[in-house]
């Protein structure tokens, strides 16, 4: 008897053998876009013969907000803050300043505006695009930790009312069609990078490692009230970003001191509330397998195969940890054959699927609506559907 996309996804999130592998695409961006609506952006997905599962809060395609790169609720300032932004002269290109004045403190973060900047003259909170453009990042030193506490406010009551009635729809789909209902995104240490930048955040855990758990500490606290209101929505599984703690970042002594901590008290948060617990990092992880599993993480979210060594992740992961991934979302997909495709989909299907514990999803994303990705998502599609 055929099992529900649910059914499919829980079977292999427990490390069982489903009727066949399950392809749920961990991200999506070209389909999400040009989709009316989120509730489109399933239809659309479901029409493919995809393994399609609900996210809350459902995203808008079209969303700006000052969060852009964290997905889920909303992101509150303390009444008391106000903001300024403004733009001045800088050396090659101009400077858009934006400034937090808290009760605590002044926060100011500058970026170049570079001809590929995507805001305007606005910056955001919460953004990649942060990062390398920044000359300076909001956080500067402990001084500067009281006055973020007033930009990491828990959700208003207001907010978590919205985001539960702007989910009823996408959970009432969820019902009628069975599909796995997912929640998040926590943050960890992206965080750090965008408020603080990623450089100081390698040396500091050297240079300055009470510093810096602090740091990620108060980020921990905040990401865990946010944590408890979804969960108390009821998702199956609950995810947290995390590309920016695999070991480019941290030695895997490094890791085990300052983010497994972190994760284990996660993944038992979760666990407490009846869901199970992803972790997305997709390259340099192969060095922190083991404590991942340990940790308690249900399924690693992004296993690449042109970062990941397949047969071996399987090996040591095998009914511990789900692996989600198997196929190179920007290198095949977006820029190779169909023939390219269709060869990643069978290596992962011969290293990945074995024993169950495995779904397969270009990694991490398809961004681009191009006549070459949209043939290649087509032969996935039909290898998946020839090797599952």
């Amino acid at each position: 008897m055929a099992m529900s996309s649910r059914e499919r996804l829980i079977s292999a999130l427990a490390h069982q053998n489903p009727d066949h592998t399950p392809c749920a695409f961990m991200l999506h961006g070209a389909l999400h876009k040009s989709s009316r609506n989120y509730l489109d952006f399933i239809d659309r997905q479901l029409a493919m013969g995809l393994d399609a599962f609900v996210e809350l809060p459902p995203r808008a395609p079209h969303t700006v907000n000052d969060h852009y790169n964290l997905h889920g609720l909303p992101v509150s300032y303390h009444p008391d803050v106000v903001i300024c932004e403004f733009k001045q002269p800088g050396l090659n290109e101009p400077l858009l300043v934006k400034e937090y004045h808290t009760p605590a403190g002044m926060l100011v973060c500058e970026v170049r505006q570079t001809d590929d900047w995507r805001w305007g003259d606005h910056v955001p909170f919460l953004d990649d695009y942060i990062i390398p453009r920044a000359t300076r990042f909001p956080l500067g030193s402990e001084e500067d930790l009281a006055a973020l506490q007033y930009l990491l406010q828990p959700p208003t009551d207001a907010e978590i009312n919205a985001a539960i009635q702007e989910s009823q729809p996408v959970l009432t789909k969820a019902r009628q069609e069975d599909l796995l209902v997912a929640g998040g995104w926590g943050v960890g240490a992206d965080m750090v990078g965008w408020v603080y930048g990623l450089n100081p955040m390698i040396t500091d855990a050297y240079d300055r490692p009470d510093f810096l758990k602090a740091l990620l500490g108060m980020i921990a606290d905040w990401n865990r009230k946010r944590m408890s209101i979804l969960l108390e929505m009821g998702l199956d599984l609950y995810i947290k970003r995390a590309w920016y703690e695999n070991v480019d970042f941290f030695s895997p002594k490094k890791w085990r001191e300052f983010i497994y901590p972190i994760l284990k008290a996660d993944a038992d948060l979760a666990h407490q509330a009846g869901a199970k617990f992803g972790y997305i990092i997709t390259a340099r992880a192969m060095p922190l397998l083991e404590m991942i599993a340990e940790a308690g993480v249900d399924v690693l979210i992004g296993v690449d195969p042109h970062t990941f060594d397949l047969a071996k992740a399987k090996a040591m992961l095998a009914g511990r940890v789900c692996l989600w991934g198997g196929v190179n979302g920007h290198l095949a997909v977006e820029q190779g054959t169909p023939e390219e495709v269709q060869a990643e989909v069978r290596a992962a299907m011969e290293q990945l699927a074995p024993g169950g514990g495995f779904i397969l999803s270009p990694v991490d994303n398809v961004r681009e609506d191009t006549p070459t990705a949209n043939e290649n998502v087509r032969a996935l599609i039909r290898a998946w559907q020839e090797f599952r």
